[in-house]
């Protein structure tokens, strides 16, 4: 999604954004959808009960401006788009535009509203109110960093959020298929959030669970996975249910065996949609998997492979298989081999991973059978403190959303330096 840097003073014309209430005699009814968890999901309500939302059970338990939200329904009753200023245009996609917006009479409560253009839209128009994430996207902060790449500790940090982040939805059984810098935000902390979930492949709820033990040896899925009855995801997790794993039963942590030097001897529960196919072909050209592109069926190891592009991409600045044109593209991608730019030197480990991630087959593919658990547990993300990763200092954290406005002639000539593929 390009961004635009187009700023008002004034409030934004209601009618120019396609938000308007449609004509009596038209049967379609407005929908203004409420994020309800950090943008990756959405409840849609009528826009006459914007403020009828459920709680956000993975956002902190202070947020000012989803509190700030329950205080406006408590106070004023009901909130409305019209209790919203539009204070200037963010971005602009294919179906619609993104507005940082503000709680009127709630100063500094900014939200992000996504407006689809109706004339894109045959039967329905809607409004999406999300968390602003001030930081733009991983591809805009790309391109202002020194030589537009990012060094091997900032890589290694916003890969290490995208693979909890995998680790999450494919848990929940859902495949994101649109990895790439666009589609990660920076949130005002400095951490990362993904968007735009319009591509996602939503599996059963018959989720495979896997306990495994570590066994020291970082190749694509060589952890020993125990003895597992397949239980399906949502009969374990809404009532914390214990798998039927005999490394959980009482006793088994008595008889445990003496381990060599060295082994860590952890235990990781893996929960990954391993036998999800679809026929689909989606995705962006340059992030597409081989298998996606031969029209093989795909399943969970596409967001793999798009993560290993996406580290290829954050060192380098470029995609490891960009051809002249899309065919060109595509043909590289099933075809050719990763190759390594002499300069900037890549770490060995770095090397490796990526190596492991794009591999041509899915099932050879890291992570295709034991998904993040195995990837977490590779040389390159030694010293990452995955239980702690929200506490760690992210590489660049971004100004207020409006001291931004206070920069906004400086960002202006900015935009006209970012490349788009």
């Amino acid at each position: 999604m390009q961004q635009c840097m187009e700023y008002s003073t004034e409030s934004i014309d209601m009618d120019a954004l396609s938000i308007d209430s449609p004509s009596s005699t038209s049967s379609m009814t407005p929908e203004v959808k409420l994020s309800t968890s950090s943008g990756s999901e959405a409840i849609t309500w009528p826009s006459s009960r914007l403020g009828s939302y459920s709680s956000k059970p993975h956002a902190p338990s202070k947020d000012a401006c989803w509190t700030a939200v329950r205080q406006f329904e408590a106070e004023v009753g009901q909130l409305r788009i019209n209790d919203l200023r539009f204070i200037r245009r963010v971005g602009s996609g294919d179906i619609g535009s993104v507005y940082l917006v503000e709680i009127k009479g709630a100063e500094g409560c900014v939200f992000a509203a996504k407006v689809m253009d109706k004339e894109e839209l045959a039967s329905r128009w809607s409004c999406l109110l999300t968390e602003f994430c001030p930081g733009g996207d991983l591809h805009i902060l790309r391109q202002r960093q020194p030589d537009r790449r990012f060094n091997e500790a900032a890589v290694r940090f916003y890969a290490s959020e995208v693979v909890v982040a995998f680790e999450y939805l494919h848990m929940m059984g859902i495949i994101y298929r649109d990895l790439k810098p666009e589609n990660v935000l920076i949130r005002s902390d400095g951490h990362i959030m993904l968007t735009d979930f319009d591509l996602c492949l939503k599996c059963d709820n018959s989720t495979p669970i896997a306990l495994v033990k570590d066994q020291g040896i970082q190749t694509r899925n060589s952890l020993v996975v125990c003895s597992v009855k397949q239980t399906p995801l949502s009969r374990i997790l809404p009532n914390c249910k214990v798998p039927n794993i005999y490394c959980l039963r009482p006793g088994y942590m008595r008889r445990k065996r003496r381990l060599r030097p060295g082994h860590r001897g952890s235990m990781d529960i893996v929960a990954e949609p391993i036998d999800t196919r679809s026929m689909s072909f989606v995705g962006t050209h340059e992030y597409l998997s081989p298998e996606i592109v031969s029209g093989e069926g795909h399943g969970n190891a596409v967001d793999w492979w798009t993560l290993g592009i996406f580290i290829f991409e954050m060192f380098y600045g470029v995609t490891p298989f960009r051809g002249v044109d899309n065919e060109f593209t595509l043909a590289n991608i099933v075809a050719r081999a990763v190759e390594f730019p002499k300069e900037p030197a890549m770490p060995s480990s770095m090397k490796d991973l990526i190596n492991q991630l794009l591999t041509k087959d899915p099932m050879e593919r890291m992570g295709s059978t034991t998904g993040a658990t195995a990837i977490k547990h590779h040389p390159f993300f030694d010293g990452v403190n995955w239980a702690l990763l929200r506490c760690t200092t992210p590489p660049s954290i971004p100004k207020p959303a409006m001291h931004q406005d206070m920069e906004a002639a400086k960002e202006d000539n900015l935009k006209n330096n970012v490349e788009y593929y």
